[in-house]
């Protein structure tokens, strides 16, 4: 019966892997808005300079009394809540970031504790910007194997203490937030978290680092962009093939908010018409590990994830990393 079944679906059937289904997204944006006026005063230049570049309005910068931990949780609980699940009933928390807030205990130890998960495991991933995805390939594997029941996997950054404020090339864009969602079993066998492909390539890292001295990020933007144009396009397609369907069968594209014109161009580029390809960082700027659950969760609060929508996830980072997911919208029999 399943020789005509999509690549994934013959593999997951062969392993003998249940599937895994996502049952809920939230997210949590920091209390403080920055406007484009305020970062232009810094690097001498102006609200429609840097929208012009990057898509952005404001974005969202952690107070002091915020903690990554905190915005993190308030994704991960709004999960819950709209997954009908009580922290309790997570057997593990997986966090992507590259800003916790200590490195020990970990960012994901924090997250449970704070949520009240006593009994879960913590893992905490980092791979920058594509940090939620890989955190999401750890989280349904544990689901898939049948080694965890419900999975609560969550990106959040708070790049605003790890920017140099008065850089032009990076002031306008990083900012800080939180996306969550719950994973859950599914009889499928190849469940509603389809393909995942991961990817990396160490030889260029001076295009988009951490500092040593003093932990800054530092990125070439006219070298990064190119990368990531030409990266998420060729996840874009490598992760379709892989599911055994076209572009024209995905319902929405939901692309690392990493700048507006890096969107846009990967949309032309695979000739995806616009509406299909969520854009959101207007008012929130470029979260990292955060950007592709926040603007999952932005569809969602928009209406756009109905039952059984195909949703292609991809995103580039530093590093540099870059990943594709294929979900299929709904609770499954989680």
């Amino acid at each position: 019966m399943l020789d005509g079944a999509p690549v994934a679906e013959r593999a997951a059937a062969a392993r003998g892997l249940r599937g895994a289904a996502v049952l809920s997204v939230g997210a949590s944006l920091p209390r403080r808005s920055v406007a484009n006026d305020e970062v232009a005063a810094r690097i001498g230049k102006t609200d429609e300079w840097i929208y012009t570049r990057t898509g952005i309005r404001e974005r969202r910068h952690a107070e002091p009394d915020e903690s990554l931990t905190q915005i993190a949780a308030a994704a991960g609980r709004q999960a819950l809540e709209r997954a009908g699940l009580a922290p309790a009933s997570i057997d593990l928390v997986v966090v992507g970031t590259l800003t916790g807030d200590e490195r020990m205990p970990n960012a994901a130890a924090r997250v449970a504790h704070e949520l009240g998960a006593a009994g879960a495991g913590a893992i905490e991933v980092n791979a920058a910007c594509t940090g939620f995805l890989t955190a999401l390939s750890a989280g349904a594997a544990h689901v898939e194997s049948g080694r965890a029941e419900r999975v609560l996997v969550v990106g959040a950054e708070v790049l605003s203490r790890i920017l140099d404020h008065d850089s032009k090339q990076t002031a306008m864009l990083f900012a800080d937030g939180a996306g969550a969602v719950v994973l859950a079993p599914t009889a499928a066998a190849a469940g509603r978290v389809g393909p995942i492909l991961l990817r990396h390539d160490a030889e260029s890292p001076e295009f988009l680092y951490l500092a040593h001295d003093g932990g800054k990020i530092e990125m070439d933007g006219h070298a990064t962009f190119k990368h990531a144009v030409n990266r998420m396009a060729e996840i874009t397609q490598e992760v379709v093939a892989a599911a055994g369907l076209t572009l024209e069968q995905i319902d929405l594209f939901v692309y690392h908010q990493a700048n507006g014109r890096i969107t846009s161009t990967v949309g032309e580029r695979l000739g995806l018409p616009a509406e299909r390809v969520v854009d959101c960082i207007e008012r929130v700027g470029n979260m990292s590990a955060a950007s592709v659950p926040y603007a999952l969760a932005h569809a969602y609060d928009e209406g756009r994830l109905h039952d059984g929508a195909r949703v292609l996830l991809a995103a580039f980072g530093g590093g540099f990393t870059w990943g594709g997911a294929l979900i299929e919208w709904g609770r499954g029999d989680g």
